[in-house]
C-alpha cells in the first residue's frame, strides 16, 4: 500500500502471483476485499465501469471496518431483492464471471470473504507472535 499524491491510499497489483513477493500485508488484504466487493456491486447492481484503480484503501482499521461495513449493508440489501430465478439467471454476472448463473457469484463472495478473512487472520498471528518467539526458536 502506498500513498499517492492526492493523499489516497493506493494498491500495488501484482503482476505474478509466487511466493517470492512474500504475503501481502493486513493492509493489502482488507484492500483486496473492499475491491472485489466493490466490483462485483458495481458490476451486478451498478453501471459496470468501476475499475481496480478507482479502489483506495481507507487508511486505517476503523476506515476499513466502515468501509466493510457498507459495502456488506449494501451487499445483503441487492442479493435480498433476488427470488430464486434471478440467482439461476446469468443476466446479471458480468465480473468476476460472464455467462454463469448469479448465484454462482454469490457463492463466490462467500467463498471469497472466507478466504480473505482466514488470511488475515494468519496474518495478525503471525504479527502477534513474532515478538513472543524466543531466539533460535
Amino acid at each position: 500500500m502506498w500513498r499517492a499524491a492526492d493523499g489516497a491510499w493506493r494498491a500495488d497489483w501484482p503482476e505474478r502471483e509466487d511466493y517470492a513477493l512474500g504475503p501481502p500485508s493486513i493492509a493489502w488484504l482488507t484492500w483486496h476485499v473492499g475491491f472485489w466487493w466493490s466490483m462485483a456491486l458495481d458490476h451486478a447492481f451498478g453501471d459496470g465501469t468501476l475499475a481496480r484503480e478507482q479502489i483506495t484503501w481507507p487508511g486505517s482499521a476503523d476506515g476499513v471496518r466502515d468501509s466493510l461495513g457498507r459495502l456488506h449493508d449494501a451487499w445483503v440489501a441487492a442479493i435480498g431483492e433476488l427470488d430464486d430465478d434471478a440467482l439461476r439467471s446469468p443476466e446479471r454476472t458480468r465480473w468476476p464471471f460472464a455467462a454463469r448463473p448469479f448465484g454462482d457469484v454469490v457463492a463466490w463472495v462467500n467463498v471469497e470473504l472466507m478466504k480473505n478473512a482466514a488470511e488475515i487472520g494468519y496474518a495478525r498471528f503471525l504479527y502477534a507472535v513474532r515478538d513472543a518467539r524466543s531466539p533460535g526458536a
